[in-house]
């Protein structure tokens, strides 16, 4: 895991540097035969009734009408860097002047000793906190929707959040209420703010789904909160932090991202308050970009990884039976950096047939990008490191290029308006 987190300190950071330019145009004469972009669409979208539902309210939003669009994208590494999923989301909330919707969920992941996303920034004393992963057996905690808890060891800490950090969308992120999810006893700890003038106008304590939420007096980009104990004893009960929600009641697209470092569906299936957890959302667009772990095995079961899937959706679906579901087929990789991982064909077939009986997407970026071996190709044009698992910042930006070009190109196609469209407004506001 420490040279997995070296990869993504090496590769990311010059990401953010590209993070508003649509790449994919200038790298189609020397990198575009490693892409296969006859492939680069939502298959079965167009008989899908609930993309249908998802796109007519996105263009809604478009046009300008107050609409609320929440897209959830549940992964692993690729996601907890929130590289590629960062860009999309930078590009669906500068495509209008209207869209102030809300952070929404992030994680503290440095300050349990881990990578975490540069777009926004939670910082602590991390001799304080101890982390838990859904993804690593051996460690044992209560999850909910993030897959990871971090716990305060020590009597107290202040953590000073930032919505925007190094971020470059034109609406910036701001909050006026926050939202602790912990399952701990109330009267056992106290949170608040260093900042005396701004109060809390209200708390509000849900049970059911573990979290504390917070009205602030103010609007805020950033805000300092001081957790601490009740009791100096020993035996005093454990704050366990499941993910901070950054809130607000303004229109726009909410994108959140979920990623574990290794996770897999095991994982999130380790994770006992997920479902009730996304019950607080019910989604539009549900993102699954789960399946490289699963595959990183010589013992794939295949069956397994088709009853692990069929359940995910099964369980969107039940928070919300309307919501769009797209199955994103995982990026070839080589098992220990010797053999290509046959394992993803097998995960390609499954995630396609499910796709046709569940009526819902497949964005097949494994075809999109060449198949069986093609991440050693990818490798070599400097687009993915030497793990051929992971991808370069260039490699990142060109897959966000890829998925959002597939979104434009079937949201066009939904609402009878040309892709161009979307583009030209992107472009306006980015200037």
């Amino acid at each position: 895991m420490k040279k997995l987190i070296l990869l993504l300190l090496i590769f990311l950071p010059p990401f953010y540097l590209l993070a508003q330019k649509y790449v994919l145009d200038s790298v189609r004469p020397s990198l575009g035969n490693l892409i296969n972009e006859e492939f680069n669409v939502f298959a079965y979208a167009d008989s899908s009734a609930n993309f249908k539902i998802f796109f007519d309210k996105l263009d809604s939003l478009n046009s300008g009408k107050p609409e609320h669009v929440h897209i959830f994208h549940l992964g692993g590494s690729h996601i907890q860097a929130d590289a590629y999923s960062n860009k999309i989301r930078e590009y669906l909330r500068n495509m209008n002047d209207h869209d102030f919707a809300q952070r929404g969920l992030i994680f503290p992941f440095r300050i349990i000793g881990t990578n975490n996303p540069q777009n926004y920034s939670i910082t602590g004393d991390k001799t304080k906190w101890k982390g838990y992963r859904s993804a690593v057996r051996s460690d044992s905690a209560l999850w909910g929707l993030t897959g990871i808890t971090a716990v305060l060891t020590g009597f107290s800490d202040t953590l000073h959040i930032k919505a925007n950090h190094k971020n470059s969308v034109r609406n910036k992120f701001f909050f006026d209420k926050v939202r602790f999810f912990t399952d701990a006893d109330p009267s056992t700890y106290c949170i608040s703010l260093t900042d005396s003038s701004v109060v809390f106008i209200s708390d509000t304590i849900n049970a059911e789904a573990g979290y504390r939420e917070f009205s602030l007096s103010d609007t805020l980009q950033e805000a300092t909160f001081l957790i601490s104990h009740s009791d100096t004893s020993a035996s005093r009960a454990q704050f366990r932090l499941m993910g901070i929600e950054l809130m607000n009641d303004q229109p726009g697209v909410q994108y959140t991202s979920v990623g574990v470092n290794g996770a897999s569906f095991e994982s999130f299936d380790r994770c006992k308050l997920f479902e009730t957890q996304l019950r607080l959302y019910k989604p539009d667009l549900f993102i699954i970009s789960i399946g490289t772990n699963d595959a990183y095995t010589t013992d794939f079961k295949a069956d397994k990884f088709r009853d692990y899937y069929n359940s995910m959706i099964r369980m969107v679906l039940s928070v919300n039976p309307e919501c769009a579901i797209l199955l994103t087929v995982p990026n070839d990789s080589y098992y220990k950096r010797k053999y290509p991982n046959k394992n993803t064909r097998i995960q390609q077939e499954i995630i396609h047939t499910i796709a046709r009986e569940q009526g819902q997407a497949v964005w097949d970026f494994y075809e999109i990008m060449g198949g069986l071996g093609s991440s050693q190709k990818w490798y070599h044009n400097k687009l993915m490191p030497r793990d051929r698992i992971h991808f370069t910042a260039l490699g990142y930006s060109i897959k966000a290029d890829l998925l959002f070009s597939a979104l434009m190109k079937q949201w066009a196609m939904s609402t009878g308006k040309e892709p161009d469209s979307f583009f030209s407004k992107l472009s306006q506001g980015n200037e």
